[in-house]
């Protein structure tokens, strides 16, 4: 049976109001939202960073507000989107900032907050940074040792703001991935906000989904996909959710130039994305236009047009052929005239 380590109940942050479902231990949590939902004050609120409005936050089973910061930091770390600034700090010593709520009233480290130390490091994959100087890091490598600090804490819980923000696909992937396992292997309850859906719909146990108007969602990634929230909540003129594969697309435009693929694999896949890209409408069925992806010993593209069948040997010559058979201008024209 799970076990609540987060509640919020009749929360307001700004203008938003509602019950806020509660967090357990070994969950790990992605906040999704467009930009201006309020994710970061819901995030700040949580964390006791700056009051409610209204209503109350629970953690352990006791009020945020009737505790003192000392017992907060006790129980919840905080690693925000922010960069920190530690000048010649070495890593080590960072890390070691996280056990100041379990030290005495000079900040005298016991050989229990020397093992928290090394175990945080160890957790967060910061072995090798441990003798460094955080001002020498990259901010993967930063944002492991942030992680780190926050561990040393031993906290119930984890929220942290955007923590992929400045770091590039395979990082973004790695920090992702090291919090999931965290979660689940520490027993920790982990809520983080991200713009990257991909991963969260890939990696989260639940998401917490905030919308620009209404109210906060949760389900697993599956349910609010298959439910429509996630198009309802990101959708707009020229963008739509993807409920078939779990992508954003650009909206089709009135008159593009169908084409159907016909393939199955990687090859296909691909062809279709790149179809997309380019402008055309991927159909089942195109009104005699069609490509069929042959992946053999060598992967071969087939464009059929009325009686002619020209083949390619690359998804960028396939391209560069029906734009200029149709022509740029022509799909444009069509568009205006359709």
């Amino acid at each position: 049976m799970t076990e609540a380590i987060l509640t919020a109940h009749d929360l307001s942050i700004g203008y938003k109001r509602g019950r806020r479902p509660p967090l357990d231990r070994g969950e790990f949590v992605c906040l999704l939202g467009p930009n201006g939902a309020g994710k970061s004050t819901l995030m700040r609120t949580l964390a006791g960073m700056q009051p409610a409005l209204n209503g109350y936050v629970h953690i352990a089973g006791r009020d945020i507000a009737e505790m003192s910061a000392t017992e907060v930091a006790q129980l919840l770390s905080v690693v925000l989107t922010d960069r920190v600034s530690a000048g010649t700090m070495a890593v080590r010593d960072l890390v070691g900032l996280g056990r100041y709520p379990h030290t005495d009233w000079i900040g005298r480290f016991a050989p229990k907050d020397e093992q928290a130390v090394a175990w945080a490091i160890r957790a967060a994959g910061a072995g090798d940074l441990e003798h460094r100087n955080v001002a020498e890091l990259s901010d993967g490598e930063r944002q492991r040792v942030m992680i780190a600090r926050a561990l040393a804490q031993q906290p119930d819980l984890m929220i942290l703001d955007e923590p992929t923000a400045f770091l590039d696909l395979p990082r973004r992937v790695e920090i992702i991935a090291l919090l999931r396992n965290l979660a689940h292997t520490t027993r920790k309850a982990i809520l983080l906000s991200t713009h990257d859906l991909d991963l969260a719909l890939r990696c989260a146990d639940r998401i917490y989904l905030l919308p620009l108007d209404g109210a906060l969602q949760t389900g697993a990634p599956e349910d609010l996909v298959l439910d429509g929230a996630f198009e309802e909540a990101f959708g707009s003129d020229g963008v739509r959710f993807d409920a078939d594969s779990g992508a954003f697309r650009l909206s089709p435009e009135r008159g593009q130039a169908t084409v159907e693929v016909n393939g199955k694999g990687r090859h296909a896949y691909w062809t279709r994305r790149a179809l997309e890209r380019a402008g055309f409408q991927v159909r089942d069925a195109a009104s005699g236009r069609s490509i069929d992806v042959l992946d053999g010993e060598t992967v071969t593209w087939r464009f059929k047009r009325a009686e002619t069948t020209l083949e390619f040997y690359s998804i960028y010559d396939l391209i560069t052929a029906i734009k200029c058979e149709y022509g740029i201008e022509a799909l444009q024209e069509s568009g205006k005239t359709g």
